[in-house]
């Protein structure tokens, strides 16, 4: 397969897997709301799991895969640029991201989350600035 080709996929996984972590917390949001409703938090406890298993699981496995046989094609020249370094640093918080978001969704769904509407709109806001990051380092390659 051409890098092209690989890149295009990457791009399609990661755009993916991003989608379901801005949806994510959003939902987070509207389940602490609405604790009182067991109605509405059985619902969006349905939907955030789909989400998180059928969605952010899979994209992130895909990214993270492409991502991989990307880097594969030059890897020793992709560690000797400091915009490569910064995207690995974003990548792993995007990484803590995710897993943080599916002990949260367990979290909800054992009636032990703590957290508040406004810290889980807070913390959704954390995707955004590593989508920053991520791209920018990617497409202007500063420090290259």
């Amino acid at each position: 397969m051409s890098y092209q080709w690989l890149r295009a996929l990457h791009i399609i996984a990661q755009v993916t897997w991003f989608a379901g972590l801005f949806y994510i917390f959003r939902l987070y949001v509207y389940h602490v709301e609405n604790a009182k409703d067991d109605r509405v938090t059985a619902l969006l406890g349905v939907m955030e799991r789909r989400l998180y298993r059928g969605i952010c699981w899979p994209a992130m496995v895909a990214t993270t895969t492409l991502g991989g046989l990307l880097w594969a094609n030059n890897w020793s020249g992709y560690l000797a640029t400091g915009w490569f370094k910064i995207k690995l640093v974003a990548l792993v918080a995007l990484f803590a991201y995710h897993f943080y978001s599916g002990m949260v969704r367990r979290q909800l769904a054992a009636g032990t989350c703590r957290l508040t509407s406004r810290q889980c709109r807070l913390i959704n806001e954390v995707p955004t600035v590593l989508l920053l990051v991520i791209v920018l380092m990617a497409v202007v390659k500063p420090w290259a």
